[in-house]
């Protein structure tokens, strides 16, 4: 099982960019698909964006990102990346990384073994 720590959130303003890291420790982070999910006060965890498990791979993204996020994987720094442009309000939450065993990525959050104790992103208006 993989482990997981998060960084890189914090405090920015409306249209404001900020970049996720996620890095892995433990077994097979190269034979694993990578997703990041949010969740807001009050709200369940939703998926934001996965990736498969090699570097360049196949991604997906929620609609409420398409076009502003972007997910990456860096498999020799075994960790993976989220970059979030143009920033709203509503993407003010705890983002979660997490891991799943195979090469491909799921939206379902019941799906990952491996998750991360989250960072909070607030977006500011």
């Amino acid at each position: 099982q993989l482990q997981l720590i998060e960084s890189g959130g914090g405090l920015v303003q409306v249209g404001g960019s900020l970049r996720l890291s996620c890095a892995a420790s433990g077994q097979n982070f190269i034979a694993s698909a990578l997703g990041w999910f949010r969740q807001a006060p009050g709200k369940e965890r939703e998926f934001v964006a996965t990736i498969t498990y090699w570097t360049g791979g196949s991604t997906t993204y929620a609609d409420s990102v398409k076009g502003r996020f972007t997910i990456s994987r860096d498999n020799d720094k075994r960790t993976v990346y989220l970059d979030m442009n143009n920033l709203k309000p509503e993407d003010t939450a705890v983002y979660y990384c997490a891991a799943r065993i195979g090469p491909a990525g799921s939206r379902d959050a019941n799906e990952y073994s491996s998750w991360g104790q989250g960072t909070q992103v607030t977006v500011s208006s």
